[in-house]
């Protein structure tokens, strides 16, 4: 079937329209994006702005007909932490639905550490063994480790890159910004690091999504064109030099770094900051890069059902 997956993230709005059916990874047909920056879009007392509403109503209003004229026959549309954290949710997502007909579904954190985990595992397979696995977003950090499909931890914590960049380094990244901002990001990870780390040392450390990929890019990583199936890792030893450079860089210079977009260059260091945390606290050497994210774990979720219907 053709199935189409409107994915309302933090920094981005992405649909995908994918070609699948059960027992087959899915098979990108078409994609359309824009750069929707909703954490970005929250107030003071977090709620979304009506500029953030009205960006998210048009781009859902375009993707459903995108969608639609390409033959979808279903729509999985969800939204992540901008808006699973605004204090007006409800709100928002009443105006999207009466202005579009199409009622997005809120995620949890811990249902998207639990749906990327699920993705990581289908890409690896059981070769990978027991799997670690972080993904930064735009909002949040997700956490997930195990030996099955589900993972047997998973958790979401404040620690998205645009939200660490809204809300810590607003007014620059001096040197004791940084160092407070580091030790905080350290604090939120190592409370509840126990939960993983009492499984032992994973078989496989996973990373997944942009700011990942866009570090391991910088750090040396094969570009995209190269395709899916390359090998990509994020090394600490790499990062480790590579962020005093980064540190010291001006937004237009970030900005001209490989793998890096003008609209996200404000988002390296504190991602690179998550990034450097994660390794050091749960003692990694290198982390792998693995192409499906929580886009595919819905994708993948939603054929699980349907073959349990049948």
């Amino acid at each position: 079937m053709r199935l189409g997956v409107l994915d309302i993230g933090s920094n981005t709005g992405h649909l995908l329209v994918v070609d699948a059916h059960g027992g087959a990874a899915p098979l990108p047909a078409f994609s359309l994006k824009e750069p929707l920056r909703l954490a970005e879009h929250l107030d003071e007392a977090d709620a979304l702005r009506p500029e953030g509403i009205e960006a998210l109503t048009e781009f859902t209003r375009h993707a459903i007909t995108f969608a639609e004229d390409r033959g979808c026959e279903e729509i999985l549309a969800f939204a992540t932490s901008a808006v699973r954290e605004a204090v007006n949710t409800d709100e928002v997502l009443a105006a999207v639905a009466e202005a579009t007909g199409t009622r997005i579904e809120v995620l949890s954190g811990e249902d998207e550490a639990r749906l990327t985990f699920l993705a990581v595992r289908r890409w690896f397979g059981w070769s990978a063994g027991r799997m670690v696995v972080f993904d930064i977003g735009g909002g949040s950090l997700e956490i997930a480790g195990g030996a099955d499909e589900a993972p047997e931890v998973a958790w979401s914590l404040p620690l998205g890159a645009a939200r660490l960049a809204r809300d810590q380094l607003g007014s620059g990244a001096d040197e004791e910004t940084v160092r407070r901002l580091r030790r905080w990001i350290r604090t939120e990870i190592a409370r509840d690091a126990g939960g993983l780390l009492r499984g032992g040392v994973p078989d496989r450390a996973v990373a997944t999504s942009k700011t990942f990929r866009s570090l391991a890019r910088i750090c040396g990583a094969a570009p995209s064109a190269e395709g899916q199936l390359v090998r990509r890792l994020l090394r600490r030893a790499d990062l480790d030099q590579w962020l005093p450079k980064l540190l010291g860089a001006s937004l237009e210079e970030l900005s001209q770094l490989p793998g890096v977009s003008p609209s996200r260059a404000h988002q390296i260091v504190p991602g690179a900051l998550v990034a450097e945390a994660v390794m050091d606290i749960f003692d990694l050497e290198e982390l792998e890069i693995c192409p499906w994210a929580l886009r595919e774990g819905v994708i993948l979720d939603r054929f699980d059902q349907l073959s349990v219907l049948d």
